[in-house]
């Protein structure tokens, strides 16, 4: 009996910290189609980094938003965006706030605090503009490759295992 409970005490224990680390540190999302070959492919599992540009904090309910140690995206990097209604896209940064960019056939800065936006936005590749709230964190790691079409026990493919962006 008393083993019992040091085994069900362990394990609700070990349960809780991985939850923990998973929503605070290390996420995994699927990439849903090919728009961004030969970089991802749909299926792909990608590990994102949510301290790559610091921890976001608040942004519905009770608390504003806000990041704990807050860092910049930078051109070329993979980011996964949360798009507020529950989905998450992966795309890659092509301009920061500031720059100027040619979309949908006009030329444009990008807005940002520094040039008297509300918000910072990025230019993400197939997404178009992206207010810096809802980048959840960099694309580090693809940790597998499952093709959407098949069933759970076939699908994978071994050449996109554990590769580095």
């Amino acid at each position: 009996m008393r083993s019992t409970l040091k085994f069900l005490v362990a394990f609700v224990v070990a349960f809780i910290v991985m939850m923990a680390f998973r929503a605070l540190v290390f996420t995994i999302y699927t990439v849903p189609g090919s728009q961004l070959e030969p970089a991802f492919k749909a299926g792909d599992r990608v590990m994102v980094n949510r301290w790559s540009y610091g921890l976001r904090t608040g942004g519905s309910g009770l608390f504003s938003y806000g990041r704990l140690c807050w860092q910049t995206v930078d051109k070329g990097d993979f980011v996964a965006i949360d798009d507020s209604v529950g989905n998450v896209s992966v795309g890659s940064c092509t301009a920061l706030p500031g720059d100027t960019v040619k979309w949908q056939e006009r030329t444009i800065i990008v807005p940002g605090k520094a040039n008297c936006a509300k918000h910072n936005y990025y230019m993400i590749d197939r997404l178009g503009l992206v207010r810096e709230e809802q980048i959840i964190g960099r694309v580090f790691l693809i940790v597998y490759n499952h093709a959407p079409d098949s069933a759970f026990w076939n699908g994978y493919d071994t050449n996109r295992l554990l590769l580095f962006r």
